[in-house]
């Protein structure tokens, strides 16, 4: 029997990712897929009969929108949600705005699965040129957090995420798991991967295979010491699922000309 049990998601299809565009710390909300995502996530884990005590979310609107939606289905608007930048998308750099597959016609797709996936390989940093910069820094949400807005990441590697990420999961989240709490973090595809990389034990060499779908809610079952009693379970149809999981691996190759 499980000690603990929390479910993880990244967060419903956004507008960006309907482009194929690395979107990152842009603020983006769900594209009209992605709202089904979240509605269609929430009748599901209300027919499994979830019950949540407490949400956490990244502070972008991608993330936050996904859980409103997954707890109005579930008739539990009533939970708390915490946010925190520290739950937020991977920061890509330079790379931010552009479009997957024509950077993989440009760079190869081996470099682009590399700067999407590896543990440790950081994108060029943004520069105060870049055209999103400004929306980026400027945003009132990075002005209260518990760093100062000068030491906020410009380009983060999936090693650097799960490093901004551990303080939040050890001082915030595992408490809240050990008061008995049943817990959602409706985060994103990176800080997940950071996530499950920590708590599954997953190698430096291995994450680079993990994919995660958009909208689809993952359940991890620990025991009292927070270790997993087995891999993490996708919940849900799974045919759909890994279709949903070759769509995102996708993302990242040169688009097939259209006939």
């Amino acid at each position: 029997m499980a000690k603990y049990r929390l479910v993880l998601l990244r967060h419903g299809e956004g507008a960006w990712t309907k482009e194929n565009r690395f979107c990152s710390w842009v603020d983006q909300r769900l594209s009209s897929d992605g709202i089904k995502e979240a509605q269609n996530c929430g009748k599901h884990l209300k027919a499994l009969g979830f019950e949540f005590d407490l949400v956490f979310t990244s502070v972008l609107s991608r993330s936050i929108q996904t859980a409103w939606l997954i707890l109005e289905e579930m008739g539990q608007e009533w939970v708390p949600i915490q946010s925190s930048w520290r739950l937020n998308e991977r920061h890509y750099g330079a790379l931010i705005g552009l479009n997957r597959a024509e950077m993989a016609l440009n760079h190869g797709e081996e470099q682009v699965k590399i700067w999407r996936r590896s543990y440790d390989v950081t994108p060029p940093p943004i520069s105060e040129s870049h055209p999103y910069y400004a929306e980026i820094y400027n945003d009132r949400r990075y002005k209260c957090n518990d760093i100062s807005q000068e030491n906020l990441p410009k380009a983060e590697s999936l090693k650097d995420v799960l490093d901004r990420l551990l303080p939040y999961w050890n001082e915030k989240i595992v408490p809240e798991l050990k008061s008995g709490k049943m817990i959602l973090i409706s985060a994103h595809g990176n800080s997940s991967r950071a996530l499950l990389k920590h708590v599954e034990g997953i190698s430096d060499e291995d994450i680079i295979n993990l994919t995660l779908p958009t909208g689809v809610p993952i359940l991890l079952e620990l025991d009292e010491n927070l270790h997993p009693l087995g891999p993490h379970q996708f919940l849900g149809d799974q045919e759909a699922i890994q279709a949903a999981i070759k769509k995102v691996e996708d993302q990242g190759k040169v688009k097939s000309p259209e006939k």
